[in-house]
């Protein structure tokens, strides 16, 4: 095709070429001989060929003998249709300067192989139309004709069959020469609808109108086509004959406009494909750094949150944390875990489908590799493993402190209540004044709260104790804890000192005193002790308690059995005490005593007593109702436990038994890649059927939870193993499922026969020992010796880092297939590539903006123009691209 052939001029070039082939163009001679009527046609088609290729170098000619008789144009016509530079023409005017430019001419049409019969310089110089038709009819075969071939016939057999088959279905068209056939037009038309039908309307063409045919044909050729007008319809159709070289010429240029449309088309089809599969891979890659950059960011920042064990000050706030790490498991993590596997999916489906490509492996970008992603993975499993621990450790304190914080209060208020007025009553000097009965009653009084104060010392050192373990468990508020603790420690100290200062005083002026009422002394006495005995009862009987087990409750009903127990010898201590009032009252009576006020040995009266006694008696049933419902609790709890561990016994050993099956027919090869797949997608479908049963043992965790109960004797499974172990069957069958659909796309594309994958299984199931789906490197070379392969140290080196890239020290089995089959499929190269580019640019260096948007589609031709660099050759024109390096780099290739 010379319009394929032809070489760029760039402006430089063109200016002084053109300079050089036109010095001479104003002396030139005209001999204006009148030609013969069967030279007209020739006149005319060579002429106006002549024009179609001289006026790239932006000149023509008007008269054929006359123009070219300097031999100027000539050397400039030749150029342009070869594409090659000739010697560089003489300037003289002279005759011999001509003959020397034209045999210039001459000799580069003879080195072309083309034999120059009768045809000499002198004629042509000397203006010979006959000699000169011929010779442009010489150079017409050499380069617009010899060069066409249809089925093994060349020159005009080829071009001659290339029309037949062109206009074979066409009526009134029967191509059988280069004269006659050509007479009616339609030939011409039918050539061009059959190419660009979009051009001419063929079924309103009359085999009746010559004229009108042929005009048509020149009319579109010149306008679409860019083949000028070289005929004239009157001389065709009035000459019984055409001249053949004539039509010849004509038709030629036909075959190169739609011959080269046709190589385009193709040319584009390859771009296109080759195009399509990058962008899906470029794609997939855009895509896969999406997934893994959201993946990578939520790991980023749910690790700070399970890494932030700073407790709550509250049982509320740390049971909300609970909360919030369930939603976690239940909501937040599960798409993960799939967004994970997905991800892991979509990179190994990417990676076969660049290695069928022939494109370079996909690198991700720094720190978002499969093993990255994994690595983050890793970690944040690590922290979430031991956070729910720590929230159940915290929970459990918090429960604690809570406890002990309010049985604190409960003792400080007691023993403040106690406390209340004591330092004033012991400061008071009250004996200083007192008759001798007030006096011994005084020091009565006196021993009887002696008696009373050691009794409270167990409340404080309890207080002292609770205070100690409140600090040790970190309490929230222990800052007041120790204050309100110092302060009773403090005031016990003054107490002690005032108690023992107030002894000495009285024991010194007891001397003065002789008389004192035993009775009321031993009623003081009986009764102080008994009145602590009731608070003491009153504080137990009121006691929180907290258990976690029948054991731990039956624990405390026993003892608090045993404390009814003892309730008739307090009884019985009541009744004694009451009975010394009684005697002091009959005394009184029966020897006249008035009594005045009350017992000067104590504060109680027999009412007290009484009121506190009925108060204990009460307490009692109260107790044994709290005690009942908590074993009702307790027993509720024990439920939860039993049906939460009948459900995690079935189900743990299901998900063992499906892994197993699963790992069973990944390594099967009685059957084929379909039947695998089949099993496996049933497989999954039993499995994703079985998560109701999840689902509900989910729902009894969670009540076993909300219930605060944290061991179970029943079972050995926890949640947390249920949901590791269906996380991991999930993983399991998909990674599986994965493995079995790139098998299959290898296969397909590799052209492997479902015999050669069962051997190739069978071979890897012989040397995989550990049966894990995976060889070490011995194993692997035994493998290779035992298919035949001869390795040495350097091969096998070179093998293994085809099939281990990433320095595992494993070999999976679908690397082992893909080696098996590396070299089994014909891919698309780079240099088919940049051969489809180099006939779009017309065999160009370069390519522009506009041919590419002219032969491919807009999305490809976009994508390509958005990514070739500028082309910065020697014969760079503006808004050149450069196709070559584009080429190299959809293979990842350096610039070929």
């Amino acid at each position: 095709r010379i319009e394929e052939t032809q070489v760029q001029y760039n402006n430089t070039y063109m200016m002084s070429t053109t300079e050089d082939y036109m010095t001479q163009e104003e002396d030139w001679d005209r001999d204006l001989l009148l030609d013969p009527a069967w030279e007209k046609q020739q006149r005319k088609t060579f002429t106006a060929w002549c024009n179609s290729h001289l006026r790239k170098a932006g000149t023509q000619i008007e008269n054929i003998e006359e123009d070219f008789r300097n031999g100027l144009k000539l050397m400039l016509l030749l150029e342009v249709i070869s594409g090659e530079r000739l010697p560089k023409p003489d300037k003289g005017k002279m005759r011999f300067h001509k003959i020397a430019n034209v045999n210039k001419a001459l000799d580069y049409i003879s080195s072309k192989g083309v034999k120059l019969v009768s045809i000499g310089a002198e004629e042509i110089v000397d203006g010979n139309l006959k000699m000169t038709l011929g010779m442009i009819w010489t150079i017409i075969l050499r380069f617009a004709i010899q060069d066409i071939s249809v089925e093994e016939t060349s020159a005009k057999e080829g071009l001659l069959l290339w029309c037949q088959r062109k206009t074979a279905p066409y009526r009134n068209v029967n191509v059988q020469n280069f004269h006659i056939s050509w007479k009616d037009g339609l030939a011409l038309c039918a050539l061009i609808h059959r190419h660009r039908p979009d051009l001419i309307d063929y079924s309103k063409l009359r085999k009746d109108d010559p004229i009108g045919n042929l005009n048509t044909a020149f009319e579109v050729a010149e306008k679409y086509l860019d083949i000028p007008k070289m005929l004239d319809a009157e001389d065709i159709v009035n000459t019984p004959k055409p001249d053949e070289k004539a039509i010849m010429t004509y038709v030629s240029c036909f075959y190169h406009a739609f011959a080269g449309a046709e190589q385009a088309e193709t040319a584009a089809n390859r771009i296109c494909k080759v195009l399509a599969v990058n962008q899906e891979n470029e794609r997939l890659m855009e895509e896969y750094e999406k997934l893994a950059s959201e993946l990578l960011e939520w790991i980023r920042r749910t690790i700070p949150w399970l890494e932030n064990r700073v407790a709550e000050q509250t049982m509320r706030a740390m049971q909300q944390k609970l909360e919030d790490f369930r939603d976690y498991r239940r909501i937040h993590k599960p798409p993960r875990v799939q967004e994970k596997c997905q991800l892991e999916i979509n990179f190994n489906t990417l990676q076969t489908k660049l290695r069928l490509s022939n494109r370079p492996a996909f690198m991700p970008s720094e720190g978002k590799m499969v093993s990255d992603i994994a690595n983050a993975w890793k970690g944040l499993e690590q922290v979430e493993k031991g956070y729910e621990e720590w929230l159940l450790t915290e929970i459990r304190r918090l429960e604690r402190l809570d406890h002990l914080a309010e049985k604190f209060k409960q003792k400080c208020s007691l023993h403040e209540s106690w406390t209340t007025g004591k330092e004033h009553l012991l400061s008071q000097k009250d004996y200083e004044t007192a008759s001798l009965m007030e006096i011994r009653a005084l020091m009565r009084k006196h021993e009887a709260f002696e008696s009373d104060l050691a009794a409270h010392q167990d409340r404080v050192e309890q207080i002292a104790a609770i205070a100690q373990e409140l600090n040790e468990l970190d309490y929230h508020d222990a800052a007041s804890v120790n204050t309100r603790c110092q302060g009773i420690c403090d005031q016990w100290d003054n107490l002690g000192t005032l108690t023992q200062k107030r002894r000495d005083a009285l024991e010194r002026v007891e001397k003065l005193w002789e008389t004192i009422d035993q009775l009321y002394l031993e009623f003081a006495k009986r009764a102080a002790p008994f009145n602590n005995w009731m608070d003491g009862a009153m504080e137990d009987l009121q006691d929180m308690f907290i258990v976690h087990s029948i054991e731990e409750i039956q624990s405390l009903i026993t003892a608090h059995d045993q404390y009814k127990a003892t309730l008739p010898e307090a009884d019985k201590e009541r009744i004694a005490i009451m009975g010394i009032q009684n005697e002091i009252t009959k005394i009184a009576q029966t020897y006249g005593i008035k009594l005045v006020g009350v017992n000067p040995y104590t504060v109680l009266s027999p009412q007290d007593i009484t009121n506190k006694w009925e108060a204990v008696k009460q307490l009692v049933p109260h107790r044994d109702q709290m005690l009942q419902e908590e074993v009702a609790r307790q027993q509720a709890n024990e439920r939860l436990r039993r049906s939460f561990a009948a459900q995690a016994n079935i189900i743990g050993p299901w998900i063992q038994t499906k892994m197993e099956e699963i790992g069973h027919v990944s390594v099967d090869i009685t059957g084929s890649l379909e039947e695998q797949m089949n099993n496996l997608k049933q497989y999954e479908q039993n499995i994703i059927n079985y998560k109701s049963n999840i689902d509900k043992l989910e729902g009894d965790h969670q009540l076993i939870q909300e219930a605060l109960v944290f061991d179970n004797k029943h079972t050995n499974y926890t949640m947390e193993h249920i949901r590791v172990g269906w996380e991991q069957l999930l993983t399991t069958i998909a990674r599986t499922i994965n493995e079995v659909e790139n098998q299959i796309l290898t296969r397909d594309a590799k052209g492997i026969s479902q015999e050669q994958l069962n051997e190739f299984r069978a071979s890897f199931n012989h040397f995989d020992r550990k049966r894990n789906g995976m060889m070490d490197p011995d194993d692997f070379r035994a493998c290779l010796i035992s298919m035949g392969y001869d390795l040495g140290e350097v091969e096998f080196a070179r093998i293994m880092t085809l099939v281990d890239p990433n320095n595992t020290g494993v070999v999976t089995f679908q690397a082992f297939i893909d080696f098996m089959t590396r070299e089994t499929a014909e891919t698309d190269t780079a240099e088919q590539v940049m051969a489809s580019f180099k006939i779009l640019a017309s065999d160009k260096s370069y390519i522009t903006v506009e041919e590419l948007r002219r032969e491919l589609p807009p999305e490809q031709a976009e994508y390509c123009i958005c990514r070739m660099t500028k082309y910065s050759g020697p014969d760079a024109s503006p808004g050149a691209l450069d196709y070559i390096s584009f080429s190299s780099a959809l293979y990842g290739e350096s610039d070929l």
